[in-house]
Formats: structure tokens, C-alpha cells, sequence
């Protein structure tokens, strides 16, 4: 069967951008493929933001070039506002109109016709279960129903490329994996999504490909499979009924570190299939039984600390 290359949805090399003596970004490359999730995750200050601002033609870079939905980013910035769409960290609703002015607003600046602006409001209003509330302030809106009428006001232009910043800040667990969910039928509709977090459950998670970004500067990328192998620790834990088995098993695998008091066995791994079966073929060419086996790989956590020094600190959640 002949695989067919994924269309880029952006494309962008060296951007730059500066304010003062203080680098944001200098010089990160950045692709992502249609119809695909791409996270930039990264601690606060790193240029996440930042990075959200070009690409979505609000303010300029200092150096680079890009195109975003195939087009240039500074010769066709209008062509490429037409093309996307995007939610930030901080709600953009008006609160002095209801949830449904809202929305209306936003398909009177997408230049749609009434009859069609209002027919997309309400199946939007439905999709994101905002229909009881459609005609009440926003300011009655938990945290959460906010930020779905936030992404459903991007929507009513029916954008091919969703920039989300930080969309889940601030919010309860359920209220988070509910927006996990709407970006996850997003994507399988064919939009493409381009997510900053520094959530590392949420890049996990979703993310076909993540690049953690620390001081302005792109300091790895890949799946999250692959960036878990970059970081050592990685093992494969066997645990036994006797001590002969556990004898038995450290003389065959070299570097395992063995606990008497447990009789269990640490054999180094990193997390690939290919290391397990031969983990087990090797149990086997020996006739030793096991009583358990567990598998452990970093997970993004270990990850990030060790690539950016810094831990996670996501803001305080809106338990509402």
C-alpha cells in the first residue's frame, strides 16, 4: 500500500522575536502536518505565546519566515486570518452581551448571511451544550462553559487551523477532559490544531507530535513515545514465588539490579516492544518462571524536568 505524505499546515523556519535585550524566540523551526494535533509545551515565559502571536499574524517577527495554510505569513497575513482561528489562555467573550449575541457577533464579522450565520449558531450552541444557556450573560458561565463558548465563537468561521493557547488553564479536571474531547472530534474532522500547554497529562494525551520549548529555543521534538526514550531510566521489573528464580534470572541478564527483600529484578528497558520480547525470550530460553512483570518508561514528566530544569506549575484551577 503507498503511503500518501501529509500536507503541511504550517511551516515556519528561524523566527525571532525580541522586546528590548530580551529573546523570546530565537530561531525555532516549526512544522505541523494537516489534520494532525501539534503541542508546543513548555513552563511559563518559555514563548509559547509568543509563538501563537506570529503564527496567527498578530504581531510580527523580528526574523524568519512561515506559511500557514499555504500561505505567506507576512505577504498574505489576510489570506492566513481567513484560515484560522484562535482561543487564548484569557476568555475573549463580551459579557455584556448573552452567549448567543456572542456568537451571532462572530458570524456578522465572518461575513455570514443571516439566515446561514444563525443556522450555524445554534447547531454550534448544541454541539457544545450551551443551548440552555445561550441567552444568558456570560458572566452566569462556570469556567468551563466559558471556555466552550470561547472555542465555539471560533468555529462559526469554520477555520481550517485552530490555534488554542493554554485552553484548558484554570480549569476543574472534568471540565478539561470535556475540551480534550471537543479537540479530539476537531481533529477528526480534519482540522488541524496547533496547542500550547504546560499541561503535561494534557500534550500526552492528545498530541501527534510535541516540542518542548525552554527559554525560547526548541529543545526536543518528537511523539510522545519519542521523547520519553530520550531520557534514561526506563525498566522492566520481574518479580518471583522463590529465590531460586531470582538467581536464576540475575545470572542471565547483565546490569539488573536484584532486591532479596522483594525477590524481584530491575532490568534496564526502554519502553520499545522489540526490549520486552526479548526480556520474555529470554525468560523462556532459560525455562524461568515468573510470578509478575511490570513494564515502567519516564513518562513526559521526567522528560521535561530534564530537558528544561523545571517542573510543571500549572496555574490554580477553577473548581467551579
Amino acid at each position: 500500500m503507498t503511503t500518501v505524505p501529509s500536507r503541511q499546515a504550517i511551516g515556519a523556519s528561524g523566527l525571532r522575536k525580541a522586546y528590548g535585550g530580551k529573546v523570546v524566540l530565537d530561531g525555532i523551526d516549526i512544522n505541523v502536518a494537516e489534520g494532525t494535533i501539534f503541542s508546543l509545551l513548555g513552563p511559563n515565559g518559555a514563548g509559547k505565546t509568543t509563538a501563537v502571536q506570529i503564527l496567527s499574524t498578530l504581531i510580527r517577527p523580528d526574523a524568519g519566515q512561515a506559511r500557514v495554510a499555504g500561505h505567506d505569513l507576512l505577504r498574505e497575513a489576510q489570506d492566513v486570518r481567513r484560515a484560522i482561528g484562535v482561543t487564548g489562555q484569557f476568555s475573549a467573550v463580551d459579557k455584556l452581551l448573552t452567549g448567543e449575541e456572542n456568537m451571532l457577533l462572530m458570524a456578522d464579522l465572518n461575513q455570514l448571511g443571516r439566515k446561514e450565520g444563525r443556522r450555524r449558531v445554534a447547531a454550534l450552541l448544541e454541539r457544545f451544550e450551551l443551548s440552555e444557556a445561550a441567552r444568558q450573560s456570560p458572566v452566569t458561565y462556570s469556567g468551563g462553559m466559558k471556555r466552550r463558548l470561547d472555542l465555539a465563537m471560533t468555529l462559526v468561521g469554520d477555520p481550517r487551523i485552530i490555534f488554542l493557547d493554554e485552553p484548558t488553564t484554570g480549569l476543574d479536571p472534568r471540565s478539561r477532559r470535556t475540551m480534550w474531547e471537543i479537540i479530539t472530534e476537531l481533529v477528526a474532522d480534519g482540522t488541524t490544531i496547533f496547542l500550547t500547554t504546560q499541561y503535561l497529562e494534557e500534550a500526552d494525551r492528545l498530541a501527534d507530535r510535541i516540542a518542548v520549548l525552554d527559554g525560547g529555543t526548541i529543545v526536543a521534538e518528537g511523539t510522545s513515545a519519542e521523547l520519553k526514550r530520550l531520557i534514561p531510566g526506563g525498566h522492566i521489573r520481574l518479580s518471583f514465588a522463590e529465590p531460586a528464580g531470582l538467581d536464576k534470572a540475575a545470572a542471565v541478564f547483565d546490569g539488573a539490579s536484584r532486591d532479596d527483600e522483594s525477590l524481584t529484578l530491575t532490568v534496564p528497558g526502554d519502553g520499545r516492544i522489540e526490549t520486552l520480547k526479548h526480556v520474555l525470550a529470554t525468560l523462556d530460553g532459560a525455562a524461568i518462571s515468573v510470578d509478575g512483570l511490570t513494564v515502567h518508561q519516564p513518562d513526559l514528566d521526567d522528560v521535561f524536568f530534564a530537558l528544561t530544569g523545571h517542573t510543571a506549575t500549572p496555574e490554580k484551577e477553577d473548581r467551579r
